[in-house]
């Protein structure tokens, strides 16, 4: 099917439920329907070739949730943009992925080269719209926007199987009212936002920017029922008082996803938020991987859980043999929705998806009862002197630091090591670096040892909350030896 089919079934049976809330305006499921069947009308009749994907480069409203659903009514794939990026960077990508259209804000500079255009609707009396399974829905771009972007070309029925690791796994349904506070730009927002409303529930937008107390009073307001967050909103939640965050408690769902949290991190969100908490591993190539449950927090809290339905891991070594459980080795993992190659770009296709496995780069463990630990990214692997250094391994000793918030460590070239180790820092409470540095020299061993630690205000990171260490790599002085 089609995955717009679901909001034509839902217009017949349940008309006059709520779908969609963005402040004053609410649509309900016939009202959301026909937008997109008008929308995909209009799309349809620009005559755009059915391989080229459509940008959609608009703010986080109702507009941009009815747009990702008629282009996909349409039979088109879509490629998601951010608005939040510069004017280069929004046509590098649509030039890359040789976008026929590029949705935007009446008030947005057009793109050279490219033929853009502010979202219509026209009468769909008699459109017809092909249901295909197989057709493609949606480029879901990996995490940032430098250097080459990579989009895996995600079909209809991908997308299907995602929707079922929702409704098996988080219990997410028609019966949510389900608070989108993330961009629907993001992979996870405009996952859980699609999924909600082919489900039948109420979708509730409140993007940032919007400050911890605004989005508990949102909660609170339409008696939401479900939450999705990235780490950096947690962190600004926990920071509130327990009187403040009550209303969430009464949340049925509570689920982080885009970035680890650490063990204590994510105690302290189901002991003090909601104790429905729980950490959803997904990427943007495979969708969800593994989940951690609240059960599972105080025995496994240092892990992303178990595998979701239907979907095998294994932890492999370089020659793709299985490793036993507890060795650290490539993660790889395969299931139905699981993308099979990025579109145009055979290279990175043949490094990433092989002999029907998705590589997403991570290093992990698994243990003998199926919990996947991560241990860093196999990029982000440091070799000092010829030894093989995990990062995570060190952040993980800088902050069990009380004064250690968070901690992204990474190569830094050296002429005499061929890659020595920093570590940058972000603090709770006031430290020397000369003592954190010692800290960490005194729980790892020599090899692992930090050449410095630099303390910074806050961590750079893209829109799903991961630490962008590449950024922080631009900081690092040439070091002479």
């Amino acid at each position: 099917m089609n995955l717009a089919d679901a909001l034509d079934i839902h217009a017949k049976a349940r008309p006059g439920h709520v779908a969609l809330i963005d402040g004053a305006l609410v649509l309900t499921h016939a009202e959301f329907a026909a937008r997109v069947r008008r929308m995909a009308a209009w799309v349809q009749g620009l005559g755009l070739p059915g391989d080229q994907p459509i940008g959609i480069c608009l703010r986080d409203t109702a507009q941009h949730v009815v747009a990702l659903y008629a282009v996909a009514r349409a039979g088109l794939p879509i490629l998601p943009m951010d608005v939040r990026w510069t004017a280069e960077e929004q046509r590098n990508v649509a030039d890359h992925f040789g976008a026929a259209l590029v949705l935007q804000e009446p008030d947005a500079p057009p793109l050279p080269g490219l033929r853009c255009d502010m979202p219509q609707e026209v009468d769909a009396t008699g459109a017809h719209f092909a249901s295909d399974a197989e057709a493609p829905f949606v480029l879901s771009l990996s995490s940032g926007t430098t250097g080459r972007p990579k989009g895996p070309l995600i079909a209809h029925h991908h997308f299907l199987a995602r929707f079922r690791t929702h409704w098996i796994n988080l219990g997410l349904n028609g019966r949510d009212r389900f608070v989108c506070a993330t961009p629907l730009y993001f992979g996870g927002g405009r996952t859980f936002a699609m999924s909600v409303l082919f489900s039948g529930g109420a979708l509730i937008l409140k993007p940032p920017p919007c400050t911890p107390e605004e989005l508990v009073a949102c909660v609170a307001q339409h008696e939401a029922t479900s939450l999705f967050l990235v780490p950096t909103q947690f962190r600004r939640l926990l920071a509130l008082t327990d009187d403040l965050v009550a209303p969430l408690r009464n949340l049925n769902l509570l689920f982080s996803s885009g970035a680890p949290l650490s063990p204590e991190e994510r105690l302290a969100i189901r002991d003090r938020l909601c104790p429905r908490f729980f950490e959803y591993y997904a990427s943007t190539e495979g969708g969800g991987v593994s989940l951690l449950t609240p059960e599972d927090l105080a025995t496994h809290g240092e892990t992303v859980g178990r595998p979701v339905f239907a979907v095998e891991v294994e932890v492999v070594d370089d020659a793709d043999r299985p490793l036993p459980p507890g060795e650290i080795g490539l993660l790889r993992y395969r299931g139905p929705a699981c993308a099979t190659g990025y579109h145009r770009d055979p290279e990175a296709s043949a490094e990433a998806f092989r002999d029907g496995w998705f590589y997403p780069g991570d290093l992990a463990s698994l243990d003998e009862q199926g919990f996947v630990t991560l241990r860093g990214r196999q990029k982000d692997m440091i070799i000092r002197a010829g030894i093989n250094i995990h990062p995570a391994d060190i952040e993980a000793a800088l902050t069990a630091h009380p004064a250690v918030a968070e901690a992204a460590v990474l190569a830094w070239p050296s002429p005499e090591f061929g890659e020595e180790i920093a570590a940058f820092l972000r603090l709770s409470a006031p430290a020397e670096p000369e003592a954190l540095l010692a800290f960490a020299r005194g729980a790892l061993p020599r090899p692992k040892w930090p050449r410095q630690v630099f303390v910074v205000a806050d961590l750079p990171r893209n829109s799903a909350g991961k630490v962008l260490k590449r950024e922080l790599a631009l900081r690092l002085p040439k070091l002479d030896r």
